[in-house]
């Protein structure tokens, strides 16, 4: 995998965007990107696993008096899908799906993805964690238009879908990256057990502050910088 400076990380952030009339759907929307260099690979260990168990607990706590879709985030959250035409209680956000499954525990996939899984659930916000290697161009945030390749799996075979005309999606220079705003990503782009370095795009729409939104990203990197002695990141604040 290519070795990327800190002015590499800093000019593909620079590169991203989210078009107005994702703006104009929700005017509250911020979008906190970090890319992340330098990260060595490697299974789930020790404290990636205590990790996950404290926001299983966190998980289960926040809902021991109220239905998940009734935490403040993830309702707001249902109310912008929609906005755009999206059924919530069909397609959920990503934050609402990995809180629903914490009561039976989070998946276990690798240090990586198991560290920004757990910050999602602990900070509850949606968090999208890619290969920025496996980017065509920078990240862009748009209302769809349809005719934008999604390339994904059903029953084990690749094929191309198409998000609805309106949708939000993230996009790159070879097609959507991520449906319905934080709900599906494609495999094209997914982190992996090579994966070096790492986009990863935090989500909120009020109530979520921006200092929650910080705190969010300082937790996430803090974490990965336990992940190789050279890791290095760069950030980005979109907002209207």
């Amino acid at each position: 995998m290519p070795d990327h400076c800190l002015e590499h990380l800093d000019a593909f952030l620079l590169g991203a965007s989210v078009d107005p009339a994702v703006f104009e759907l929700r005017p509250d929307y911020r979008a906190l990107l970090l890319a992340v260099d330098g990260i060595r690979p490697g299974a789930s260990d020790a404290q990636s696993e205590a990790l996950l168990a404290e926001a299983e607990a966190a998980a289960r706590a926040a809902t021991a008096d109220r239905p998940v879709e009734e935490l403040a985030h993830i309702a707001a959250w249902r109310e912008a899908y929609r906005a755009f035409g999206a059924k919530p209680q069909r397609t959920r956000n990503s934050v609402e799906a990995l809180t629903r499954r914490a009561s039976s525990g989070l998946p276990r996939v690798n240090r990586l993805t198991d560290i920004y899984n757990a910050i999602s659930v602990l900070h509850q916000l949606p968090l999208g964690g890619e290969d920025l290697d496996r980017y065509d161009g920078p990240p862009r945030l748009v209302r769809a238009t349809g005719e934008e390749p999604f390339d994904t799996t059903a029953n084990g075979e690749s094929l191309v879908e198409h998000p609805v005309a309106g949708e939000v999606v993230w996009c790159d220079a070879s097609g959507v990256t991520c449906r319905r705003w934080n709900w599906r990503q494609t495999p094209r782009t997914q982190l992996g057990d090579d994966t070096t370095t790492a986009l990863f795009i935090l989500d909120a729409l009020d109530p979520m502050t921006d200092d929650q939104l910080t705190a969010a990203a300082d937790d996430l990197l803090s974490h990965l910088g336990r992940l190789g002695p050279d890791v290095r990141a760069a950030r980005r604040l979109l907002a209207r």
